[in-house]
């Protein structure tokens, strides 16, 4: 079941599931070191999908950012990739970014490696790749289909 909600809304286990879910992704699996929780998450939108055994199985965030709309954090657990769970992801990103922000660009820095995961999913890239948190990343902007 798919779930949009803000931080204050979310259940302290089910943030804890979350948030295990992002360091075991971002910071043990990919190797890198950086401060998983920042000030964004305060402010974010965090949507996630958990299956019937009560698991997170995928999960986002979303937000405002100097005047145009953002996600990140985007990531699935290692048993489910493949399974078609980041697409369904993506659409429900593009389902709060419609409902909350109709009128602001979708403006994300995603993981030079799914850029091509992305262009099927309506973004286009702009820029040069660049380094974040030891990542090299592209610009790339949602556009309506």
């Amino acid at each position: 079941m798919w779930h949009s909600k803000k931080l204050t809304e979310i259940s302290s286990l089910d943030f804890y599931k979350i948030e295990k879910l992002r360091i075991d992704t971002f910071v043990v699996e990919q190797k890198r070191i950086f401060h998983d929780l920042d000030d964004n998450d305060l402010s974010a939108y965090h949507v996630y999908y958990k299956n019937e055994e009560d698991e997170v199985l995928a999960y986002a965030r979303i937000f405002e950012h100097d005047g145009h709309v953002t996600f990140g954090r985007v990531v699935t657990t290692s048993a489910s990739r493949g399974l078609g769970l980041g697409k369904e992801l993506t659409q429900e990103l593009i389902k709060v970014y419609k409902s909350k922000w109709p009128d602001k660009e979708l403006i994300i820095e995603a993981q030079s490696y799914v850029k091509e995961f992305y262009q099927k999913n309506g973004f286009q890239t702009f820029g040069e790749i660049f380094i974040l948190e030891g990542t090299e990343h592209i610009m790339m902007k949602y556009m309506e289909e």
